[in-house]
């Protein structure tokens, strides 16, 4: 018996081991960043020589079955391979180090299963990290940064625009800026209050300013360029663009920097003109920044909250051709339309936060962000000149000018001019909190409540209301204020039995949007002498007629499925159902797949519907200025789409704009070091909202019902907002990479190319404005179509080599920017079949500009000085070119600025302002 004992306990102390390591074990655990500590979210887990595997979930967190002695590897784009014996431990926390050759690598933006390689999406996102872009150009806001760093994202700085100088709206693949949905940590962005009327680019469209989130606040740019209505609701149609912003915690980060153009070609300092052209100095648009970030831990659980502010003082520009002799074929006539012709200034303050917190002994964890910003810009509107409107000057009883010195200007041929001035007080401040956790073993649920709030205030500067008199010269014009409040409840689970997994992705939106315009003081529209024009000169002010406080509410709810069918087939279906308290309801759909050929070859597409509700601005936007005429006051009017002007004119009730769209492209990774996108796409839109023309209440061939609307309100003209247009988009995008370290050497090459066409399909005139080929000109011009083809360049091309050795750093960025055509106003200065003469021979010949393409160099280089310090100068647009000057040549003498800027330089291409200089220091604690 003892003999038979033995033999068991030495057979159970030989084969324990061996038993126990074949237990099959639930393992659970947190996979963070080993630097920052931060949760990390679609992270690979395999257990070592075994197919299928998990995800971590959104916040980090896995579960998995292994035997107790078996290896997981965890891999994540972005971060080293890690293998890690599982030991029969049941528990199991992993940090990652970061592969610095793969950062900014992984992508939240278009999926809901917490994040993929951007190389292995099934639709094409660009991923801009904001600190390298920022550090090697003297580019101060965020759009124009993009603009230089994603191939299909566009954006010129507006000038002589009215409102428009004073906001920074871009566009995604040739549409509109409000075809863009911005979201901030995947909530959704307000726009601005404003919308555009003046400007010669986006007009009819408000937008999202993306200038009024600091820099220092955002770690990198997700830009999908696809269409997401079906994910992410309204304004999705071009694509969406999201900000993610800084998690860091006890690092201290400070840049400060300088800029200034130097552009000895149009700068009015060199003017032969002298005295007719204000100017500054020999480099002007002078701009100094200065901004932060910093981080707190907060708690034991890896809670943080994150602080960033930016300071920026921007000064003015001034361009003009320097020559005015007649006899010189490269001169043009003196500009007195508008002498004072450049960017405005500004000066602005952004305040941001970012912050996480999670419950202790909970599984759910608080989060919040948001911000201020107080931007207050100044610029030139055109120039009034006595000798052409004396009823715009304040004059004594026996008609003399009065004048007022620093305001009203003598000219050497006895003339006197005045530049009245707009200001705007951009205010913007926004909110989210919500909450995020875990319901049951693996729901992921997301709770959030997001505030946003923009003001646009117009004030009217150095300027007059010649029918008060001199006395006052600052006009409070009021101005647009627009607020959007957003809960959304999400929830997301994923399934590894299913396929090789399955997420599934669902939630419901409630979301509250309020529009105000504010009415300006009486002085700033109003008429006290019938002989003097009326209002503040600039900027008329906002009249109580105008002012508005409209509201709607909408609803949606949304099924996201995205599954990877095998290990190399992934598809994603995705569903959404909106309601508008103000025309009703809405569905989207759209399947997106990819598929790996080879381990570093995919294939991927897209297809689906798309929609933009017609923006509450766009509804109820109302502006009248008034006119006076053989005594009588009238006013001119852009009516409001349910104003009875509008509907007797004939103007359906605003409807959503419909798109399809479709995509088609791969990605190749050939060697480690080089990757290389290229995707196709097809946009149609239906119903596009944009501004008309002015219609007429003397013009006979009107509806007599709508001009006796007219001439009952005294308005003389009016213009409305319509869904008045079809396009399609197609387009081409291509982006190549390569990073190579050699020792000390670094190498890097990236190309991003757009190649875009748009046409118009169809205009959907009103029956009431169609009735001759005038009145559709008049809906819709040859002049306002071109402006809508010309959103963005057919080609945009950027090549940026980049070379490092040690701690230096060199690299060029040339930029490609194609040929770009628009029309001037005509003769009759209608822009209705515009034409001109030349100036010799009397030949009628079309008005039109032609910006030939044209390729912009920058030089930037970097030094880092210590371990705490580092250095970037250079020059954007070191040659200092130009777009073609806006003029016919040979039809200059009468026509020379017959455009919508009043000056020969539009805001296309490279815009107008030349080479720009900068130094950058940056501090790292």
């Amino acid at each position: 018996m003892k003999k038979y004992l033995l033999i068991i306990i030495a057979f159970l102390i030989v084969g324990c081991p061996v038993a126990f390591a074949q237990v099959k074990i639930t393992v659970k655990g947190v996979v963070t960043d080993a630097a920052s500590k931060e949760k990390l979210a679609g992270v690979s887990v395999r257990v070592k020589g075994k197919t299928g595997g998990t995800a971590t979930d959104a916040n980090g967190r896995f579960t998995i079955t292994a035997l107790s002695n078996d290896v997981l590897e965890l891999s994540y784009t972005g971060y080293k391979l890690a293998a890690v014996a599982i030991g029969g431990h049941t528990t199991l926390d992993v940090s990652l180090e970061s592969n610095i050759a793969q950062l900014n690598e992984v992508v939240l933006i278009g999926t809901r299963s917490g994040g993929r390689a951007k190389l292995e999406t099934p639709v094409p996102v660009d991923v801009v990290n904001i600190a390298k872009a920022s550090a090697t150009t003297g580019r101060l806001d965020l759009t124009d940064i993009l603009n230089y760093a994603a191939p299909s994202f566009n954006y010129n700085k507006q000038s002589g625009s009215d409102g428009a100088d004073h906001v920074e709206l871009g566009t995604l693949r040739g549409l509109g800026p409000d075809q863009t949905l911005v979201l901030i940590n995947g909530k959704r962005r307000h726009q601005t209050a404003f919308v555009s009327v003046f400007g010669t680019r986006g007009r009819g469209n408000s937008g999202t300013d993306l200038s009024s989130i600091p820099t220092s606040a955002i770690d990198r740019v997700e830009i999908l360029r696809d269409g997401a209505s079906a994910q992410y609701g309204s304004d999705a149609i071009a694509g969406v663009i999201n900000l993610v912003l800084k998690r860091n915690i006890n690092q201290l980060t400070v840049n400060a920097g300088y800029a200034g153009y130097y552009d000895p070609a149009f700068n009015t300092r060199n003017a032969v003109a002298q005295g007719q052209y204000p100017h500054g100095g020999a480099i002007d648009g002078n701009a100094v920044t200065l901004d932060a970030n910093y981080g707190l831990a907060i708690g034991k659980h890896n809670g943080f909250i994150n602080f960033s502010a930016n300071y920026a003082n921007n000064g003015k520009t001034y361009r003009q051709t320097h020559d005015t002799a007649y006899a010189n074929p490269k001169s043009l006539p003196l500009n007195t339309v508008r002498r004072a012709n450049g960017d405005g200034s500004a000066n602005s303050i952004d305040l941001f936060f970012n912050s996480e917190i999670p419950l202790a002994s909970t599984r759910t964890t608080f989060y919040s962000f948001g911000g201020y910003s107080r931007k207050n810009s100044d610029d030139y509107a055109f120039t009034r000149n006595f000798s052409g409107s004396s009823n715009r000057f304040p004059t004594d009883a026996s008609g003399n000018i009065i004048q007022v010195p620093g305001i009203i200007n003598p000219t050497a041929d006895g003339d006197y001019y005045f530049n009245p001035i707009i200001q705007t007080h951009n205010t913007d401040a926004s909110l989210a909190m919500g909450f995020k956790g875990v319901l049951g073993k693996d729901v992921d649920w997301d709770l959030s409540n997001t505030l946003g709030n923009n003001s646009f205030h117009f004030y009217g500067d150095k300027t007059f209301n010649a029918s008060l008199g001199a006395g006052k010269t600052h006009f409070d014009d009021g101005g647009p204020q627009f607020l959007q409040n957003t809960t959304n409840l999400n929830f997301n689970k994923h399934i590894g039995s299913i396929f090789d997994g399955l997420n599934i992705g669902a939630g419901a939106e409630y979301r509250y949007e309020r529009y105000k315009i504010i009415a300006g003081e009486p002085d700033s529209y109003s008429n006290y002498n019938e002989d003097k024009a009326t209002g503040s000169q600039g900027f008329p002010g906002y009249q109580p007629s105008d002012a508005v406080n409209a509201h709607r509410t909408v609803e949606g709810v949304y099924l996201d499925l995205e599954a990877d069918v095998t290990k190399k087939w992934l598809i994603d279906f995705a569903n959404r159902l909106e309601h508008y308290s103000d025309f009703g309801y809405n569905f989207n759909t759209k399947f997106a797949t990819r598929y790996k050929i080879t381990d570093n070859f995919n294939l991927r597409g897209s297809v689906g519907t798309g929609f933009r509700a017609p923006s509450l601005q766009q509804i109820n936007y109302s502006s009248s200025y008034t006119n006076v005429q053989g005594g009588v006051i009238s006013e001119v009017k852009i009516a409001p789409n349910y104003s009875p002007i509008t509907k007797a004119a004939g103007i359906p009730t605003l409807k959503q704009e419909k798109s399809t769209n479709a995509g088609i492209g791969f990605t190749y990774k050939p060697i480690p070091e080089l990757s290389i996108t290229t995707d196709a796409y097809l946009i149609k839109v239906k119903d596009r909202v944009v501004l008309s023309g002015q219609f007429s209440a003397d013009d006979d061939t009107l509806d007599p019902n709508f001009t006796a609307a007219l001439t009952a309100l005294h308005v003389t003209a009016a213009q409305f907002f319509a869904n008045a247009v079809n396009t399609t988009n197609k387009g081409l995008d291509v982006v190549i990479e390569y990073n190579k370290t050699v020792g000390y050497n670094r190498f890097r090459l990236l190309f991003t190319g757009n190649f875009q066409n748009m046409k118009i399909d169809k205009i959907n005139y009103p029956p009431k404005l169609s009735t001759t080929d005038d009145l559709k000109q008049i809906f819709l011009s040859d002049r306002e179509q071109k402006f809508i083809l010309a959103s963005a360049p057919p080609q945009k091309l950027s090549l940026n080599p980049e070379y490092g050795y040690k701690k230096f750093t060199v690299g060029t960025r040339f930029t490609y920017f194609g040929k770009i055509v628009l029309l001037g106003y005509g003769q009759n200065f209608d822009g209705l079949n515009p034409q001109v003469p030349l100036d010799k021979t009397g030949q009628i010949v079309p008005d039109q500009y032609n910006y030939t393409g044209k390729v912009v160099s920058d030089l930037y280089f970097t030094y880092k000085l210590s371990k705490v310090a580092h250095v970037s100068i250079g020059s954007d647009n070191i040659f200092n070119l130009h777009p073609e000057l806006g003029v016919v040549q040979g039809a200059k003498a009468n026509y020379a600025f017959n455009n919508e800027p009043g000056g020969p330089f539009d805001p296309v291409q490279m815009g107008q302002n030349g080479r720009r200089l900068y130094v950058r220091v940056g501090f790292n604690f």
